[in-house]
């Protein structure tokens, strides 16, 4: 999602990987010199759940992640910092993408369900009004499941109980699965591609990455393998002749 707001793209037009590009290098040595200079310790290893409890704790400044996590650093129950938390969309580089992404709570029926009926009276009722209502006596506004119904943004209850409500919305808006970086791209997605071979690509760029930061390789070295590989990859796969 970072890549996004340096102008660096997964493929261009043609699906050609695009790793080894200044603005794929930009976005990296950035990231690494961050993590170099501010960074947790570990935080090659560090997940949503491991970076929610740094912060939590007051022992990380800043994070950014999902619009979801909102409401688990402002619970005074579980955060240490809940009085002490400010809010802002993720952050530009001045080209016009921010570095925000954009996923989805997905509920299926499997069709191989016996009671496919049942499902559906589960999904319809655990995305309805009254269930975030339920929700809102129980737990509170502030911690109703964001991001599921527009009317729960228009509603005071949750506008005076959650001050964080505005600046998800705006960060969902912002987010443009069409148009997801500076140039044209012949995908779709913000933080991902939408592509049935995306999966196996972003693990192992995000495991060489996730190395660079370690210390095991150099930022050139990643960037480099993550360009071979990729290209392999689409190569094998029939996007590129």
């Amino acid at each position: 999602a970072m890549s996004n707001s340096f102008g660096a793209r997964w493929f261009d037009e043609s699906w050609k990987p695009q790793f080894d590009t200044e603005q794929w290098k930009n976005t990296l040595d950035t990231y690494l010199s961050l993590m170099a200079d501010a960074g947790p310790a570990g935080a090659s290893s560090n997940g949503f759940n491991e970076n929610l409890t740094l912060f939590q704790q007051g022992k990380c400044g800043m994070w950014i992640d999902a619009t979801v996590a909102a409401s688990f650093v402002t619970n005074p129950t579980d955060s240490t910092v809940a009085d002490k938390v400010g809010f802002a969309q993720a952050p530009d580089t001045g080209l016009g993408k921010r570095g925000n992404w954009l996923w989805a709570w997905s509920l299926a029926i499997p069709a191989s369900s016996q009671n496919a009926e049942a499902a559906e009276q589960f999904i319809n009722w655990a995305t309805s009004k009254d269930y975030l209502a339920l929700v809102a006596e129980k737990e509170g506004w502030a911690n109703v499941p964001p991001g599921t119904r527009t009317s729960l943004y228009e509603n005071p209850d949750y506008q005076a109980a959650a001050p964080f409500a505005a600046m998800t919305l705006a960060s969902i808006n912002s987010a443009d699965p069409n148009n997801p970086t500076v140039d044209p791209v012949p995908y779709t997605g913000v933080q991902f591609v939408a592509i049935p071979e995306f999966a196996g690509i972003a693990t192992n760029v995000g495991q060489l990455f996730s190395a660079a930061l370690a210390g095991q390789m150099s930022a050139a070295d990643a960037l480099t393998q993550a360009q071979d590989a990729t290209l392999r990859d689409m190569t094998r796969a029939g996007y590129i002749k």
